[in-house]
Formats: C-alpha cells, structure tokens, sequence
C-alpha cells in the first residue's frame, strides 16, 4: 500500500507502504539525502505546492525527527536497497489541531536483510 495520507486522520495502524529498489552507487555516499526515497511532492514540486493551502512547499505533515535509528549491516556499494514503512502509532499533541503520527522504517537489502532501523515521528495536521 502506498500511504495517501495528508491529514492526521488519514493515517491508520498497520498500514504499510514498500519503496522500489534501489541500488546503492559510490555517488550515494556523498548524497545519503536520496536514500530516504522522501519524494513526495509536498517536498519537490513548487508549482503543485502553489495549488495547496499553505501556497508554498510546507506539509501538513511536519517531520519531528528519527528515534531508535540502529545501523544493524553495513550497505555496501552495489547493494539494492528498498524501504518497508509501517504507521506504528498515532497520538496526539500539544496542539489540538495537530496529532502524532509514528512510522516504523526499516531498510532493507537484496538478500532480504535489515540493515537500517528507525521511528520516523511526524506532527500532522488534522482535519
């Protein structure tokens, strides 16, 4: 399942969204930006921005930061990697028009191993 999700309630438990391959090249050492296949238009596209409520590149889904991250085998040069995504928890915050949303990451190689780890936490915005 690819997540579709914009708003807080648009999240729901156990889903789950699984990245294409990709194999990993010298130039990705310099670059490591490009492995968190994060290239939702929210982000990249300005004209689409436009078209949005804020006018402007800024989600309704803020990052808050990564928790738990563990490197647990190395990737090495030739390796294809793809990402597993999978909304753990839901909560809310501070601000009432504003929830919590975590996604469990786990990065994954071609023979099937995990190599990276992590909690992905946003603040999303609500209906």
């Amino acid at each position: 399942m690819y997540f579709k999700s914009t708003f807080f309630e648009d999240y729901q438990l156990n889903d789950k969204r699984v990245t294409l391959g990709r194999t990993i090249t010298e130039t990705d050492f310099v670059v490591h930006a490009g492995h968190t296949g994060d290239f939702f238009p929210h982000h990249m596209d300005e004209e689409w921005c436009k078209t949005q409520p804020f006018g402007q590149r800024n989600p309704e889904a803020f990052s808050k930061g990564y928790d738990r991250m563990r490197f647990v085998k190395p990737v090495h040069i030739g390796d294809t990697i793809h990402s597993e995504i999978t909304i753990s928890e839901k909560g809310e915050a501070k601000k009432p028009d504003m929830g919590t949303v975590t996604e469990h990451v786990e990065i994954i190689n071609q023979r099937g191993e995990v190599v990276l780890v992590c909690d992905h936490l946003l603040l999303v915005k609500k209906k």
